[in-house]
C-alpha cells in the first residue's frame, strides 16, 4: 500500500502541476498565432481603423457638389456669365489667404466687381471661344480672378489698399489682365487703371456738349469780338 507519504505519491504530486504550467505558457504563446490565422480567413481585421475620416477632414469636403461633373458646369456656366458683364478680368495669386482675408478683400471691392477663384480647366473653358480666350497664357498655378464690370480704377484701388494693409504686396502681385481681347502684365492693367472710366468720359463729353450753345451766345454777344462784327454787318448789308 502506498501512503501518502510515498515517494511515488510525491513524484505524481510534483510532476502533474509543473506538466500544468508548461502547457499554460505554450497556450499563451500560441493564442496571437491562432487570432491572426482566425483574422485570416473570417477577414476580419484585428483593429479597425477608418483613416478615410481625417482624411476627408483635410480635404475640406473634395467630394462636393463643385467636383461633380454638373457642378464643373455649373461653375463654367457662371463663369461666362461673368465674362459677358465684364470690361476687363486680372488675376492674382490665390494661395495663403485666409477666408477672413478673403471675406475682407470682396467686401471692399466696388459694385459690379465680383472676386473668384477658379480652377484654371474650367477657367480655360469659360473663355473659349470668347474676347479672354487669352486668358489661357495666364493659367498657371492657383488663380484668383477679378471680374469688373466698370469701374476698372476703383478695383485696382481697393486691392492695392488690401495688399498694403494685410502685407501681401510681395505675395500676391497682378500676375496679368485682359481687356478688349489683349492680354497686359501688372503694369499694363496698373496704367489701365489710371485711365478715366467709360463713365467719367461720357460725363466729360456730355458736359462738353451742353457747354457748345452757351459758348456760341457769349461769342455772338461779346461786342467787341469778331463774330459778332461780322455777323452785325451781314445783318445790315441784308436790310439794305
Amino acid at each position: 500500500v502506498v501512503g501518502p507519504h510515498h515517494p511515488k505519491h510525491l513524484e505524481l504530486f510534483v510532476w502533474f502541476p509543473f506538466t500544468s504550467l508548461i502547457m499554460v505558457q505554450r497556450a499563451i504563446l500560441l493564442f496571437p498565432t491562432l487570432a491572426c490565422i482566425a483574422a485570416a480567413f473570417t477577414g476580419q481585421p484585428l483593429v479597425s481603423r477608418s483613416p478615410s475620416a481625417s482624411y476627408s477632414l483635410s480635404m475640406g469636403g473634395a467630394q462636393g457638389y463643385a467636383t461633380s461633373l454638373e457642378g464643373k458646369k455649373n461653375t463654367v456656366t457662371k463663369v461666362q456669365s461673368l465674362l459677358d458683364s465684364s470690361q476687363m478680368v486680372f488675376t492674382i495669386p490665390a494661395g495663403s489667404i485666409t477666408v477672413a482675408q478673403t471675406q475682407a478683400l470682396r467686401r471692399s471691392m466696388p459694385s459690379g466687381t465680383t472676386v473668384q477663384i477658379v480652377k484654371n480647366k474650367l477657367m480655360a473653358r469659360a473663355v473659349e471661344g470668347t474676347d479672354y480666350a487669352v486668358a489661357t497664357s495666364l493659367l498657371q498655378g492657383a488663380n484668383a480672378w477679378f471680374f469688373i464690370e466698370e469701374d476698372i480704377g476703383g478695383t485696382l484701388k481697393a486691392y492695392n489698399a488690401f495688399l498694403k494693409n494685410f502685407g501681401k504686396r510681395e505675395s500676391h502681385p497682378i500676375l496679368g489682365g485682359v481687356i478688349e481681347g489683349n492680354t497686359y502684365d501688372a503694369a499694363g492693367v496698373e496704367a489701365i487703371g489710371k485711365l478715366p472710366s467709360k463713365q467719367d468720359l461720357y460725363a466729360k463729353i456730355a458736359g462738353s456738349i451742353k457747354a457748345v450753345p452757351t459758348k456760341v451766345a457769349r461769342v455772338i454777344k461779346a461786342p467787341n469780338s469778331k463774330l459778332a462784327r461780322a455777323i452785325k454787318l451781314a445783318t445790315d448789308e441784308v436790310h439794305k
